[in-house]
């Protein structure tokens, strides 16, 4: 193998395959095989076809030898008839059809397919989740029947597949690596899915024009979600589960991948479903009598809301008058006969004062409390905004009050913000909360973090409020606001992780908010 080899023949207008094809454009190399891909003419039907050169020194025996079993494989790929697939129209090496002096070991002739290519399509943005699934699915119908047929395909490097006209992807060049396996083929699927959401291939051997997929510090790929948030969860777990090996869960044929496809787009039709339900605009009943939306539900709600409201005004009622009739009470039996009202205590003042229920001690006297009673959120959720959150299962356990139950991050290698800006805990309550400070049980020392606030369940980055900020330096941190901190969500982002080993990790306990006094 050598330069020759490759700036000699491989250029546009230089024909090849003993006189018979005129090379018209190059599409791409796959670097394994050092197979280079064109476009180029049949000189004798007069027709466009797709080549993939074999390049390499015939004097090169362990080369010869893979270019011969490829060429093999490609020629029992002939035989297999599928729109998802271009197809084998000749095979070529040594002595059939290709000289030595051309620099060649072999030549698959396959039919031209018109389109796009691959690399063109995701280079300006990834393609829209929908439309890449479909698109999937037609691979991977293709690969199901070639596996059937017991055939490889070796559809894993993009630069070999092309987008027809009709928006399916095709194999449109054939020729399967010599050591390719039916599991290579079903990963492909799960890269081409990874390529078409993200824009980054997850495979080996990539064209350096597709930039590659990121890895996670415990050497995981990146899923898809985590790049491109509107990914849904089913296409970005089937992407991961169908490249990695090892491990449960792990997706091994392209029928699995089939039926997690159809789950998938029943999952996206339910999804469209109840967003027309849901609509304001009203709707009439159907034809077999169902009726979608009536004003009837919103009023029935709006009554219900009004019942609540006034039950709740009796009870708040009913508890301020038992309040009220206790504190007279109390002010009876006292023994100072100036005793009155609410108030219990009334001897002098003593220089200490009680412990505060949460453990912290008392501020001095004259001096007021830091904060009000705590304050509990309704619920808790990992906050990443560019993309999926570490352990979101065990986000719950810093709200349970108990010291043995914990949300852990997942561990880096690489410190925040090396790797992404930080990760943190959404709490949301029910309305708007003012807050004096926040405590935070944690056995991370050395981990920093922001309190931040929003609005809105989901919010970017740029809309949270800084509102307080500290390092968690012992089991037990108290973060005093900066000022008046109010807002329904408040957010616990970690900018800096702590350390263990050589891993960076930070572990929540339990997180207590208090209120402004």
């Amino acid at each position: 193998m050598g330069a020759r080899a490759r700036s000699g023949p491989l250029a546009p207008g230089a024909v090849v395959g003993d006189g018979r094809y005129r090379l018209l454009a190059q599409f791409g190399i796959d670097e394994r095989a050092d197979a280079h891909l064109w476009r180029a003419r049949d000189g004798q039907l007069r027709r466009d076809v797709a080549l993939t050169l074999l390049v390499g020194d015939p004097a090169d025996a362990e080369a010869a030898r893979s270019a011969r079993r490829t060429l093999e494989r490609a020629a029992h790929a002939a035989k297999f008839n599928h729109d998802g697939v271009a197809r084998v129209l000749d095979v070529l090496n040594l002595g059939n059809g290709i000289t030595s002096s051309e620099g060649l070991l072999g030549i698959v002739v396959a039919e031209w397919t018109k389109g796009s290519d691959l690399v063109d399509l995701v280079a300006d943005k990834p393609v829209e989740p929908g439309a890449a699934a479909r698109m999937v699915g037609a691979l991977a119908q293709a690969v199901e029947q070639a596996h059937q047929s017991g055939l490889v395909l070796g559809l894993d490097h993009p630069q070999r597949l092309r987008l027809t006209p009709d928006g399916a992807l095709r194999l449109a060049f054939p020729g399967p690596l010599p050591d390719a396996t039916l599991r290579d083929d079903v990963k492909a699927i799960g890269g081409v899915l990874y390529l078409l959401l993200t824009g980054r291939w997850a495979l080996p051997g990539g064209p350096p024009a597709i930039p590659s997929a990121p890895h996670a510090p415990n050497g995981r790929i990146v899923p898809p979600r985590s790049l491109q948030p509107r990914v849904p969860q089913t296409l970005s777990s089937l992407a991961v589960r169908t490249i990695e090996d090892g491990g449960h869960g792990g997706i091994r044929t392209s029928s699995a991948i089939l039926a997690v496809l159809a789950q998938a787009a029943d999952e996206d039709e339910r999804t469209q479903l109840i967003n027309q339900v849901g609509a304001p605009p009203e709707e009439e009943a159907d034809a077999d009598g169902a009726i979608w939306t009536t004003k009837k539900p919103v009023k029935d709600s709006a009554r219900r809301r009004k019942l609540a409201l006034g039950v709740t005004v009796l009870v708040v009622t009913a508890v301020g008058i038992l309040a009220w009739l206790g504190m007279l009470a109390i002010s009876f039996f006292q023994e100072s006969p100036e005793a009155g009202g609410p108030t219990v205590n009334v001897a002098e003042p003593t220089p200490t004062a009680a412990p505060d229920p949460g453990g912290n001690p008392a501020p001095p006297p004259g001096e007021q409390p830091a904060g009000g009673p705590p304050v509990k959120p309704g619920t808790v959720n990992v906050y990443n905004p560019s993309g999926e959150g570490d352990a979101p299962a065990r986000a719950k356990n810093v709200l349970d009050g108990k010291r043995d139950t914990f949300w852990r991050t997942d561990e880096y290698r690489q410190q925040f913000p090396d790797l992404k800006p930080g990760v943190g805990l959404l709490n949301s309550f029910d309305q708007p909360v003012k807050l004096s400070a926040v405590k935070i049980a944690a056995d991370s020392p050395g981990t920093t973090v922001e309190i931040r606030t929003a609005d809105k369940k989901n919010p970017k980055f740029a809309e949270t409020r800084l509102v307080g900020a500290g390092e968690l330096t012992g089991p037990d941190t108290e973060i005093k606001m900066q000022g008046p901190a109010e807002g329904r969500y408040v957010i616990i982002w970690i900018t800096k992780l702590g350390t263990d080993g050589d891993k960076h990790v930070t572990q929540i306990n339990d997180i207590e908010f208090l209120s402004a006094a």
